[in-house]
């Protein structure tokens, strides 16, 4: 799973699978012991967990890289290698 981005502890993660049980798009994270998938759309936890402060410095970087979550997303789904995006600052 190729890591797009990394900020504040947090990496974040994004791969396609035709029979993965999300079918949105969606990216993972990894925070210490801790790990969710997160809906492209609106931030919110598909599956797994993270601490309140953590979520919340993920959901504010999708709002400013939702187009590129997007265009990651495509490119994951088409079999191609995702782009790196600037970390939350």
């Amino acid at each position: 799973m190729p890591t797009i981005s990394m900020f504040y502890g947090i990496l974040v993660a994004i791969m396609f699978e035709a029979n993965e049980r999300h079918h949105l798009p969606h990216f993972h994270v990894r925070y210490q012991n801790f790990k969710a998938s997160i809906a492209i759309e609106d931030g919110r936890v598909l599956a797994g967990d993270l601490p309140p402060k953590q979520l919340r410095l993920v959901q504010a970087w999708v709002e400013l890289h939702r187009d590129d979550l997007f265009a990651n997303w495509v490119l994951a789904a088409n079999g191609e290698e995702p782009f790196r995006i600037a970390p939350l600052q």
